[in-house]
């Protein structure tokens, strides 16, 4: 038997979080055996909830008794629907959405909105939901990886900031994440970098400045947030230490656990050029505003990840055709099929009822229940009937850069109307850390994987009679940084807009490069 005196501190943190953390695998299991089960009794607990707030009782919740009765008397809400109401609780009002006391609220970048958002973030989320989700996330990538020594040097995480809830009231508003790590309990503080203070400093360039600083001089094994951000630092700390790649500085680096943004156009650059080892491991999770919603739970298995319905969030499912209506047909887990797009709609913890997410996703296997992020509900383009999805866009402009040796860092894209009798397009913005081989290649597999992928794109091709071949632009590194900066939209929880209905992001980016 080997003496505990042989294993130095970080060493033995490691092997007990391991152990402690296998221990929620079995409780994983069952909800992936009885998915329907599960969901019952999470819906049942927060119909309970529910009965004692003013919401509850403007619609009937007392009388609620089955999940058909819930779909019935409340609607689908938009997070203008429910602003009113979220309003009164940023000005202090109890039990108006969730019986106890909201003291956090998580502000989203407003990508679906012009206005941000304020999500309430209860006690029951981040204990139930945020919390839970980060220690099965830790315990799945164990489980894939029982050797691991994650836990033997420090996990990075870019966070946003903190500010006083606009209304005065004694709460606080930020990003998700900051909200987050200002709640975490001391033991999970001491296993991350860089420290509170400067994960939740308010002025994005300074903080990179002492991320840069602490960072490169840490043991860093691990790192959790977007891809995108994640690279604006990195290339900061290669600057600065004249390193070729960021294991020269992080030699132990083991996992990269990201979300936010569909990872696959970034792949390619994290392990060829940023992490290039093939020892290093990726694990996407999905965690919003609104709760952490799923992880991937068999590594091997990319952009597929296990929606966990066991953390205070009762999920409904509303196709694609439906929408926009306020009593949709909404599917539960057990009534999903495979490969079809839904709308997301969540109930949770936090006092948020049959609210649309704004997501769309596809479940690509059921039992256990995995999906994909497929897109955005206001993030696509139809200006001519072609109902091109992120997911469309993303698989394309993956296929292209594995066929031309591209590398992309940031993309947006957009209609170009008809006028004057010629035929509308759709125009693209591009920046990449390595450009394509061959340039007419790279635009040619793009337009030919969405006319593969999208019978509807396809059509509107044919003969070039109503959309052209793309356009594209490719624009000088830092381009989209940049153009993100100037718009005040820097820092990890915003995400550049990948699809646009409108020419909104188009000319403003155009404008700003080219100054047309």
């Amino acid at each position: 038997m080997v003496s505990l005196c042989y294993f130095s501190p970080m060493t033995f943190l490691n092997t007990t979080l391991k152990w402690l953390l296998q221990r929620r695998l079995p409780r994983i299991e069952a909800m992936k055996q009885n998915p329907g089960v599960v969901q019952q009794k999470v819906f049942n607990q927060l119909i309970r909830a529910g009965r004692r707030t003013d919401w509850g009782k403007k619609h009937a919740y007392k009388s609620i008794q089955t999940i058909q009765d819930f779909q019935k008397q409340v609607p689908v809400s938009s997070y203008e629907d429910l602003f009113p109401y979220i309003e009164r609780v940023l000005k202090g009002e109890n039990k108006v959405l969730w019986p106890s006391p909201v003291r956090w609220f998580s502000k989203s970048s407003g990508t679906t909105n012009a206005r941000s958002k304020f999500i309430p973030v209860t006690t029951e989320s981040l204990d139930e939901s945020h919390f839970k989700g980060g220690k099965d996330m830790m315990a799945l990538y164990i489980a894939n990886n029982p050797d691991s020594r994650a836990f033997e040097g420090k996990g990075l995480s870019i966070g946003g900031s903190l500010h006083q809830n606009p209304y005065g009231n004694n709460s606080a508003a930020g990003d998700v994440s900051a909200v987050v790590m200002k709640n975490l309990p001391s033991w999970a503080q001491y296993i991350r970098t860089p420290s509170l203070q400067v994960a939740l400093m308010d002025e994005w360039e300074a903080k990179l400045e002492r991320m840069v600083d602490i960072t490169s001089q840490e043991n860093v094994t691990s790192m959790l947030g977007t891809p995108t951000w994640g690279m604006v630092l990195i290339d900061r700390i290669l600057t600065r230490t004249g390193k070729s790649n960021i294991l020269e500085v992080w030699p132990n680096f083991e996992v990269m656990m990201h979300g936010a943004v569909n990872f696959q156009p970034y792949r390619e650059l994290f392990q060829q050029h940023v992490f290039p080892s093939k020892s290093v491991r990726y694990q996407e999770v999905y965690n919003a505003s609104e709760g952490f919603f799923a992880i991937q739970d068999d590594l091997s298995r990319v952009g597929e990840m296990l929606l966990m319905l066991d953390y205070g969030i009762f999920y409904e499912f509303v196709p694609i055709h439906e929408a926009d209506q306020p009593f949709p047909k909404a599917l539960t887990i057990e009534e999903v099929e495979l490969d079809k797009n839904y709308a997301l709609v969540v109930s949770t913890n936090g006092g948020l009822w049959r609210y649309k997410v704004g997501d769309t996703v596809r479940f690509t296997s059921l039992y256990p229940h995995r999906l994909k992020v497929s897109g955005r509900t206001k993030h696509f383009i139809n200006a001519f009937g072609e109902e091109v999805i992120v997911e469309n866009a993303e698989t394309a402009i993956t296929q292209a850069c594995e066929a031309t040796g591209a590398v992309i860092t940031d993309y947006t894209a957009g209609p170009s109307y008809m006028s004057n009798g010629a035929n509308g397009c759709h125009e693209w913005v591009i920046e990449f850390s390595q450009e394509p081989n061959d340039q007419q290649r790279f635009n040619q597999i793009l337009d030919d994987t969405l006319r593969r992928i999208n019978s509807d794109y396809d059509a509107k091709r044919y003969n070039d009679m109503v959309l052209k071949r793309p356009r594209i632009h490719i624009v000088p590194p830092g381009t989209f940084y940049a153009w993100m900066k100037q718009r005040g939209k820097v820092g990890g929880q915003h995400k550049v807009p990948r699809l646009a209905n409108s020419r909104e992001y188009l000319d403003d980016i155009l404008r700003k490069v080219f100054e047309v």
